[in-house]
């Protein structure tokens, strides 16, 4: 259940201001919000679920030093916290593409977002929390914490008219990561 909370709550901030979430409005701009989560709820969990194998292979092979794994997952999530700063913009051709989608929404919505999650700062910190905590929590947890990040960037989008307060959600995000990335740090230099 830790794993499942804690997964959630990372993964949800981390989506925060990031390029997924405007994805996700350009999407319920042309198709109906459900189809638009449940191609997001499609890609995630398919990314996510190869992101926690990946974390759990890393934290069994090097389970006796799991408290150097602590302090690498720590500055990780202070890298996190300084690339949530820099942003993430979706470039005008991305959102003319997310526009002019053609085929079944739920296909094109997943299609894109898988794409455009490998490699994220989601993806990387799923695997960073899946080498510390069991993986089927941290996989629901991730996948639930991005899907309710995107679906409140919709309706938020919608309510507002895309007039998101953007510095608040990012310095609101970097300095969450920041903590948790102190928080890891400081407890693996502990285990030491």
């Amino acid at each position: 259940m830790y794993a499942f909370l804690l997964s959630t709550a990372v993964i949800f901030v981390a989506e925060l201001g990031d390029k997924s979430q405007l994805m996700a409005m350009t999407f319920a701009t042309r198709y109906r919000a459900r189809d638009v989560i449940l191609g997001i709820t499609a890609a995630t969990a398919i990314v996510h679920l190869a992101s926690v194998a990946i974390g759990a292979l890393i934290g069994d092979a090097f389970a006796e030093h799991q408290h150097y794994i602590t302090i690498v997952a720590g500055l990780a999530f202070l890298v996190f916290a300084a690339w949530t700063l820099r942003g993430d913009e979706l470039t005008e051709d991305e959102a003319k593409k997310a526009r002019n989608s053609r085929g079944m929404a739920i296909v094109a919505v997943g299609i894109a977002f898988f794409l455009a999650e490998l490699g994220d700062k989601t993806m990387l910190a799923t695997i960073t929390l899946a080498t510390q905590e069991g993986w089927l929590g941290t996989w629901i947890g991730s996948t639930l914490g991005m899907v309710a990040a995107d679906a409140l960037a919709i309706g938020v989008g919608a309510l507002l008219g895309r007039n998101l307060p953007e510095k608040v959600i990012k310095y609101g995000a970097a300095a969450l990561f920041a903590i948790f990335g102190i928080v890891l740090v400081l407890d693996g230099v502990v285990q030491l």
